[in-house]
């Protein structure tokens, strides 16, 4: 009899509380700064662009915070999300390992987005906000946050970066069906946007700059809050429900990870499937590899400097302590537009300091190339972004079989790719290069560093 290969949770079994990961951390993080003063920021810094309930969940200590029963009946739409057992791609790999994947893509935006967008939502509303402004690269998280939006009556405007809005109109069609307004950034909406195309009428955009112009709507409106859909703390708080399931799902199946792999741009999903395992570890449990795959295009991790710096291009945000490639990276127009952001989250970049996490980059063509693989064998074409989750699986597992090692693997598969079918086709024309980042226009940007008083 074979093994089975999906493993479902009950409804019931759905975690009802997120895991804080700063409960378990031996060393905190560093503070986040006013650019002004230099000075922590209090939640009244933070007051124009969040509700106050996601502001205490930023700073929080607490080991847990309840999920709200009303965003616990939409997760209910799609969670729990199921684990399987990628039997197929172990036979075709030759591999002794057992390779499992979360896959988030059952969500109805398909991706992990609104593991957080439905929450951020759902607190805007019970604050009486009635818009929302945000960023989107690829569109993922700005197709989840319209879908959020609609659920809880919000009206919603994303801007997304030029590259990927060109890229991607199902994307944007998505957004549109669910009621948002798509916007090109830079675009002449704001200040930001106009002082970008003045100097280059072209601009391909950035997240950074997408990043500008959202916070710029939201902090010149009172009727407006800001969304983000990564590197924030309570942004990777309310996707450790991912990696809580597939915790109960493991047990399940009889396995326990040894190495857990994730994708990663501003550091959301990878967060979500590893920071439950990495406080089971802080406290005194099984110690694991834990693997962060990211861009070569943009390696924030394995390039860039871990120092203060802006979230946003125009330096309308705090500073947080982060490995970036600088504020002003415009980074190549490669298809992952989810992972183009030039910084990584304070949380994932503070654990990579105390080597609690590694860290590898890898370019888009050998991505694309995992990512077939995984599609002919167990039938999910995956997103591009998490074409890097199975490439670092991938590689792990072939690792394994060098070693004749039978560890098991556990990655997030984040998302599919149906919106992503032009470069698909683009990588089966030949169309599809790797492209490398400038390296005097990296040097550049991390010159432009802020100078922080120790």
């Amino acid at each position: 009899m074979s093994s089975p290969t999906k493993f479902v949770l009950d409804e019931s079994k759905m975690p009802k509380h997120w895991y804080n990961i700063a409960a378990d951390l031996p060393v905190p993080p560093a503070p986040v700064l006013h650019p002004g003063t230099m000075q922590p920021v209090g939640p009244d810094d933070l007051a124009p662009l969040f509700p106050m309930e996601l502001i205490l969940q930023e700073v929080s200590t607490e080991r847990e915070i309840p999920i709200p029963e009303p965003v616990r009946e939409v997760f209910k739409l799609w969670r729990p999300s199921p684990l399987v057992r990628a039997h197929r791609l172990e036979k075709i790999l030759g591999t002794p390992a057992k390779i499992y994947y979360k896959y988030e893509g059952v969500s109805p935006a398909g991706s992990h987005k609104p593991n957080t967008a439905v929450p951020q939502a759902w607190y805007n509303a019970q604050a009486g906000i009635k818009k929302l402004s945000t960023e989107t690269g690829a569109g993922q998280w700005g197709s989840s946050l319209a879908f959020a939006g609609s659920l809880f009556g919000l009206q919603v405007r994303v801007f997304q970066v030029r590259v990927s809005y060109d890229q991607k109109p199902y994307r944007r069609a998505l957004m549109e069906t669910y009621g948002a307004t798509c916007v090109a950034s830079p675009s002449n909406e704001t200040n930001s946007g106009r002082a970008i195309l003045a100097q280059r009428p072209d601009h391909p955009g950035s997240l950074g700059i997408a990043i500008s112009e959202a916070v710029e709507i939201a902090a010149t409106n009172d009727d407006t809050k800001y969304a983000l859909g990564s590197v924030l703390n309570h942004v990777l708080l309310h996707q450790t429900i991912v990696g809580q399931e597939a915790m109960l799902q493991l047990e399940m199946a009889g396995d326990d990870p040894d190495v857990i792999v994730g994708c990663t741009g501003g550091g959301s999903n990878f967060a979500g499937i590893s920071f439950p395992f990495i406080g089971q570890q802080l406290r005194g449990g099984k110690k694991r590899r834990i693997v962060a795959v990211e861009p070569a295009a943009c390696p924030s991790l394995t390039r860039g400097k871990f120092a203060y710096d802006f979230g946003d291009t125009a330096h309308l945000t705090p500073l947080t302590k982060m490995h970036t490639l600088g504020s002003t990276f415009t980074p190549p127009g490669f298809h992952a537009g989810g992972l183009r952001y030039h910084g990584m989250a304070p949380l994932v970049s503070h654990l990579k300091e105390l080597n609690l996490i590694e860290a590898t980059a890898y370019h888009q063509t050998a991505c694309f190339e995992a990512g077939v693989m995984f599609a002919r064998a167990e039938g999910i074409v995956p997103a591009p972004e998490a074409n890097h989750a199975v490439k670092g699986a991938i590689v792990e597992a072939l690792r394994c079989k060098a070693e004749g090692r039978s560890e098991v693997i556990l990655f997030n598969l984040c998302g599919h790719g149906h919106f992503d079918m032009t470069a698909y086709q683009n990588y089966f024309a030949g169309k599809l290069s790797d492209q490398s980042y400038d390296e005097a226009e990296l040097a550049m940007a991390l010159s432009g560093l802020p100078s922080v008083p120790a």
